[in-house]
């Protein structure tokens, strides 16, 4: 059972060493999804929670903003350390509060989710300039990702972006984390490239209590692949995603699609192909969304 309950915070809007925005907005303490390589699990020695990650969410409670019009102009991010989306938000809808609260704002506003939820707000969030929405999407296999998360399936993400595209809203494909020999990035490429303005590529990263769930999983799923892993992950050996990056460029050319690396400046048309942006060990995130605080 989910353990859920209320808090109250003097405010949700948290300033953010993020390079994508100034601000970030998380809704909810914890992330039921309960990913299994899940980074943001280190924000459970903050709570005095008992409960496993992805057991547990604290739903924050704060008084509506006053004078938003203060951050126009400015980027805000929902979410750093967990899903705006999980499935509490539909009774809760705190998202949804803070989306109401700056309606008008001239805030810029994206979104990062595993969940269709989203799709409730979509007459809302086209209202906000700029708005981008992605989806992170790393598997095209049901069963693995079932076995990595509880989010909602793999096709109804799809089916969420594309609906999202057709209305007019900025579009990501985020392909993370890429297991390796695992993940088939092409394919997933293939499949969303009509729905997307950008695709982002992210390595997987192993750290903290995570790193033995993810190798024992892949020694009991596929033994095949212990070698690499422990080339990659034991030795810090970078020639997979050396020549991972070399595959995907060759693709991109043969595909047509714009291929570059670390780029957050990146916009991409829509009609036009999406761009596909490397962030292979760009860690920046990971390190900055630390060091937000649980208001």
């Amino acid at each position: 059972m989910i353990q859920v309950k209320e808090i109250d915070v003097k405010t949700v809007m948290t300033k953010s060493n993020l390079p994508v925005s100034d601000y970030s907005v998380n809704p909810y303490v914890g992330c039921t999804h309960a990913c299994k390589y899940c980074y943001a699990s280190f924000m459970k020695r903050f709570t005095n929670h008992p409960e496993p990650w992805g057991e547990f969410v604290d739903v924050k409670m704060w008084k509506p903003i006053s004078e938003s019009k203060r951050y126009c102009g400015k980027e805000m991010f929902l979410s750093s350390v967990t899903d705006p989306y999980i499935p509490q938000e539909a009774k809760y809808k705190r998202t949804r509060a803070i989306l109401e609260q700056l309606q008008g704002s001239g805030v810029s506003l994206s979104i990062a989710t595993k969940s269709d939820l989203v799709l409730r707000d979509l007459d809302l969030i086209k209202t906000f300039p700029n708005a981008r929405v992605s989806w992170s999407i790393n598997t095209l296999d049901n069963t693995f990702q079932r076995s990595m998360d509880r989010a909602v399936s793999i096709d109804r993400r799809i089916e969420a972006m594309r609906r999202f595209y057709e209305a007019g809203v900025q579009t990501t494909c985020f392909i993370s984390p890429i297991f390796p020999g695992i993940t088939d990035v092409e394919a997933i490429i293939r499949r969303t490239r009509d729905f997307c303005n950008l695709v982002w590529l992210e390595n997987l990263n192993l750290r903290g209590d995570y790193r033995g769930r993810i190798l024992n999983w892949v020694h009991e799923h596929h033994p095949e692949l212990d070698a690499l892993y422990r080339q990659i992950y034991s030795k810090r050996d970078r020639t997979y995603w050396t020549e991972l990056d070399g595959q995907l460029r060759t693709f991109c050319e043969t595909e047509n699609l714009p291929y570059v690396r670390n780029d957050d400046s990146v916009r991409a048309k829509h009609g036009e192909p999406p761009v596909v942006v490397n962030y292979f060990y760009h860690e920046t995130i990971t390190k900055s969304a630390q060091k937000q605080q649980i208001d």
